[in-house]
């Protein structure tokens, strides 16, 4: 019996922290890379205005989920985990996209066991709410929030617009290789 559940957030770490950037360039005649994201807030990295942006979002927000690559390993590796522990995607995302994230969880074959959307950042009240026992994330603001509130380890995937200090019980780690050994050291 699974008896240890794991929050996971589903944009920059399940998926590539890249998906969105061809969009984007394509969208407003950049040429960004994910270097080029300082701040989790992508329009601080070129030259649009905030509601241009977000109008264009929302437009392509489905699309954009339904076309992202998962990085690399994190199916192997969530495979793996599903034999042990309880899979539960907490997510940003709105409902409106649901359909979306289930059909591309399904189409890339990457096992869940349940899927949240909340439609916000927030994601503290459903970790508590799902008894989550360890949480994955690639928000810094999030990752940090998370391990103070719940006093649970956070695993923080690493990028350009995440890298202020983290205080113990946060751990970085560089790709799904890294998580799963720290999983292997806590849980196993």
């Amino acid at each position: 019996m699974r008896t240890i559940r794991f929050g996971i957030d589903i944009d920059g770490t399940v998926t590539c922290p890249t998906s969105l950037l061809p969009h984007i360039n394509q969208q407003f005649g950049c040429n960004l890379v994910l270097d080029d994201i300082r701040e989790y807030d992508l329009t601080k990295a070129f030259d649009v205005d905030r509601q241009t942006f977000w109008e264009w979002y929302q437009q392509a927000e489905a699309h954009i989920y339904d076309t992202s690559p998962a990085q690399e390993r994190a199916k192997q590796i969530l495979d793996q985990w599903q034999k042990q522990f309880e899979l539960f995607y907490i997510s940003a995302r709105g409902n409106e996209v649901l359909d979306t994230t289930v059909n591309w969880f399904k189409r890339e074959a990457i096992p869940f066991d349940h899927i949240e959307l909340l439609g916000s950042h927030e994601k503290i009240e459903a970790a508590k709410k799902f008894s989550v026992h360890a949480f994955f994330e690639d928000k810094h603001d999030n990752a940090v929030d998370l391990h103070e509130e719940l006093d649970i380890p956070v695993i923080l995937f690493d990028t350009p617009y995440n890298r202020k200090p983290i205080p113990n019980g946060v751990i970085r780690v560089n790709n799904w290789i890294e998580a799963n050994e720290q999983i292997k050291r806590l849980f196993v």
